[in-house]
């Protein structure tokens, strides 16, 4: 299949070596991009873990500080493996979404050993702090970076929507959704979707895309990227109508 890929470019580049590897042409064509903040070298008195909520986050984190013996809890594997990558020694893996971190944090920290502190994006939600101050963390975010959308189609996938030489599209995040979904109705090419399948990480990913009608809408089983790959299989093996 030949694949849509909207991811901002280092999270992109990977993906497309994934879906190479498994015999599919990947078109890179990011509409989000990632800036990080620069700033003083952190401190950690009092905090007990770091929280990741994504690779991003990671990425950002480790440019902020030299410590690399500071706990992590990774939200998924994707952000775990960017935390082994950056040379933190000590990385948990929650294999879920925000819900799922919270829930395994009470088993990986207890809330009198120190401050959680999250290493969040500009437009982070809170909801991970919130389910946390429930459970009587606390949780100290600090905004590290930044993510912001492109408002036009690059012209590689401009022309694949316009000359319908597309198979599939892949959406990580409800923001990417938006995204993808305001370039394309911008561009005037709403209806090339309906000849593509959109595989998308979660529910809230797949409903962002709307009012957009695809040939295939397919969530993935988990929320990671292993999981997005294997939604990309079962894709390829459904016929076209």
């Amino acid at each position: 299949m030949r694949i849509l890929i909207s991811r901002p470019q280092e999270d992109a580049a990977r993906l497309a070596e994934l879906l190479q590897a498994r015999g599919h042409e990947p078109l890179c064509a990011s509409l989000l991009s990632v800036r990080f903040f620069d700033g003083p070298e952190l401190t950690f008195a009092g905090i007990s873990a770091i929280i990741a909520t994504s690779a991003n986050g990671i990425r950002a984190f480790a440019k902020r500080t030299d410590r690399r013996d500071l706990r992590i809890l990774a939200v998924g594997p994707q952000t775990a493996d960017a935390a082994e990558k950056a040379g933190f020694e000590n990385v948990e893996c929650a294999d879920g979404d925000a819900s799922t971190l919270a829930e395994k944090v009470l088993d990986w920290v207890k809330p009198e050993e120190g401050v959680l502190l999250h290493a969040a994006s500009a437009d982070t939600e809170g909801q991970l702090k919130t389910l946390l101050a429930e459970e009587g963390y606390t949780v100290d975010e600090i905004v590290l970076y930044e993510v912001v959308a492109i408002h036009k189609l690059p012209e590689i996938a401009r022309e694949a929507l316009l000359h319908r030489t597309l198979d599939a599209t892949v959406v990580f995040s409800s923001r990417s959704a938006m995204a993808l979904r305001d370039c394309i109705q911008r561009a005037g090419l709403a209806e090339a979707c309906k000849t593509i399948a959109a595989i998308c990480i979660s529910a809230a990913s797949a409903a962002a895309l709307e009012p957009l009608k695809f040939r295939q809408v397919l969530v993935a089983e988990r929320p990671n990227q292993a999981a997005m790959l294997d939604a990309v299989e079962r894709a390829a093996a459904t016929p076209k109508v």
